[in-house]
C-alpha cells in the first residue's frame, strides 16, 4: 500500500523532551518529523509558576539544545539575545534561570517549529506494512487525520502521583502540588494548610506562604523522612549525570539496579541547598517579637489515611511516627501532596503491544539506546527509563545528550556529537589488581 506522506518519525507530546529533540531536528533536513500533543499549547507546570521560583540545573544543561549543539538558534542565550534580555541576565549573574522564564522560552522555540502540532490528540496506534499509522484527533474541531511513520518517539511525559488511599471525590480539598496556584487564594481564606512532602515543590509552595503566618495562616509540613535533606550538588557527585554513569547503571542486573536507584533520592529528590536556608532565616525573621511560629514542621511522619474530620476542620490526617512507631493525627483545612510524579502508560500503546519489549515486571524494557521494541530500532522513550538507565532519566540537563542518541539512530549517521566520557573517576572496576596471593608465588 502506498501513502501520501511517511515521517521518518513521529513524536507523541510535546513536553521539554520532544520539544528539544524538534529543536534539533530543525535543521536537519534528511529527517522528517512531526509532533502531536492534545494540549493546546506548551505550559509547563502552571500549578508551581512561583515568581522566584529557579530550576535546580544551570542554564546550558537545562536548555532543550545547548549540550548536544552550543551553535543551535533554539539555544536560552539566543532567546535572550533575541527578547533583548541577554544584558540584564548576564548583569543578574545568576546560572539558574527562573521557571517562568524557562517556560517563555521553550514557547518561543515552539512558535518556530512548525513540526510541533497542538490540539491534536493521538487515538490510536497499529503497525502494519513497516509503517506505524498513527491516528490524531483535533481536539476543537473533532477533525480526524491519519498519518504514517517509520519510527515513534514517546513523549507523553508524567503525572502528578497521588497515593492510593486518596479518594478525590471524597477529599475535594486535598490537591497535588501541580494544582496549588489555582487553589492559593482558598487555602488563604480557609486558613489552615498542611503540606506532605518534602521535596522541591513541597519546599517552594512553604516558603511562598510563609509569609501569610502573620495574618492569620496556620502552616504545616510533615514528611516521612528523618529530615529536611538539601539534594547533593557536589562536583564529584555531579559526574554520576554523565554517560559512563548511564552506561555502567544500565549494564548492572535489574534487581541491583533497583536497590541503587532506592539508594540515591538524595541526588534528585531533594531541596535545593539554598531555599532550605531561606526558609529558616524566614522563620528567624517571623519569630522576632513573637511568641510562637504559626507553623509546625514534623520530619519521620508517614501519613497513612485522610479522613473527613468533625466540626469546623474539613480532614483528619493520619500519622505513623517512623522511628517512635507511634500513631497520631492532626485536623486541617486543606492539604497539598507533595508525591512527586509518575508514567503512566497512554492507552494507545495497546494498539501496538506486540510491538513492544517489557520486563518481568511488565515495565518497558529500554535499550541503551532508548529504544523499547523487538527491533531496537524504532520506538523510543523520554523519561521512562529510570529502571534501567538511572535517576538522571528525568534530568531536564541529560535531555541533549538523549535526544543526541535518538536523531543519530534515526539519521543513521552522527548528526550530533556525544560525548563518551566526561567523568574523572570510574564507577566499575577498571583493572584487575594482583593479590597478597598472586605477590607470594612471585
Amino acid at each position: 500500500m502506498k501513502h501520501s506522506q511517511v515521517y521518518n518519525l513521529i513524536g507523541i507530546g510535546i513536553g521539554p523532551f520532544n520539544l528539544g529533540l524538534a529543536a534539533l531536528l530543525h535543521p536537519v533536513k534528511d529527517v522528517s518529523a512531526v509532533f502531536f500533543d492534545q494540549a493546546d499549547g506548551f505550559d509547563w507546570h502552571p500549578g508551581l509558576m512561583l515568581e522566584s521560583a529557579t530550576l535546580q540545573t544551570p542554564f546550558m544543561g537545562t536548555d532543550l539544545v545547548t549540550m548536544a549543539d552550543p551553535t543551535s538558534w533554539f539555544s536560552f542565550l539566543n532567546f535572550l539575545k533575541q527578547t533583548d534580555r541577554l544584558y540584564p541576565f548576564f548583569i543578574r549573574e545568576n546560572f539558574y534561570m527562573l521557571r517562568k522564564e524557562y517556560n517563555l522560552y521553550c514557547q518561543w522555540a515552539v512558535e518556530q517549529l512548525p513540526s510541533c502540532r497542538f490540539s491534536q490528540k493521538v487515538s490510536r496506534l497499529v503497525y502494519g506494512d513497516g509503517l506505524y499509522e498513527v491516528t490524531v484527533q483535533h481536539t476543537k474541531t473533532g477533525d480526524v487525520t491519519t498519518w504514517y511513520a517509520e519510527k515513534l518517539v514517546l513523549g507523553t511525559g508524567t503525572q502528578p502521583y497521588m497515593p492510593p488511599f486518596i479518594n478525590r471525590e471524597q477529599l475535594p480539598g486535598v490537591m497535588h502540588t501541580s494544582a496549588y496556584l489555582p487553589n492559593k487564594a482558598d487555602i488563604l481564606e480557609k486558613g489552615n494548610l498542611t503540606i506532605i512532602g518534602s521535596g522541591q515543590s513541597a519546599a517552594e509552595i512553604f516558603y511562598d506562604l510563609l509569609p501569610e503566618t502573620k495574618n492569620g495562616l496556620q502552616l504545616n509540613w510533615f514528611t516521612r523522612a528523618d529530615r529536611f535533606s538539601p539534594m547533593e550538588y557536589s562536583k564529584l557527585t555531579l559526574e554520576l549525570t554523565s554517560p559512563e554513569y548511564v552506561d555502567y547503571f544500565y549494564q548492572m542486573p535489574p534487581e541491583r539496579r533497583r536497590k541503587v536507584l532506592s539508594e540515591q533520592n538524595t541526588l534528585y529528590k531533594g531541596i535545593n541547598y539554598d531555599l532550605i536556608n531561606e526558609i529558616f532565616d524566614q522563620m528567624y525573621q517571623l519569630s522576632v517579637g513573637s511568641k510562637k511560629l504559626s507553623v509546625q514542621l514534623n520530619t519521620n511522619s508517614e501519613l497513612t489515611q485522610i479522613t473527613p474530620a468533625e466540626g469546623s476542620h474539613q480532614y483528619t490526617l493520619h500519622f505513623n511516627h517512623l522511628q517512635q512507631q507511634q500513631r497520631f493525627t492532626l485536623d486541617t483545612n486543606s492539604v497539598i501532596l507533595a508525591t512527586g510524579y509518575k508514567y503512566n502508560e497512554p492507552a494507545i500503546l495497546s494498539g501496538i503491544e506486540e510491538r513492544i519489549r517489557r520486563t518481568p515486571e511488565k515495565l518497558m524494557d529500554a535499550h541503551r539506546n532508548y529504544t523499547v521494541d523487538i527491533n531496537n530500532s524504532e520506538i523510543f522513550v523520554q523519561n521512562v527509563e529510570l529502571h534501567t538507565h538511572g535517576f538522571v532519566t528525568p534530568d531536564l540537563g541529560m535531555g541533549a545528550y538523549r535526544n543526541s542518541h535518538i536523531i543519530n539512530a534515526i539519521a543513521g549517521r552522527e548528526v550530533y556529537k556525544i560525548e563518551q566520557r566526561i567523568a574523572y573517576q570510574d564507577f566499575g572496576v577498571t583493572q584487575v589488581k594482583e593479590t597478597a596471593a598472586d605477590l607470594a608465588i612471585l
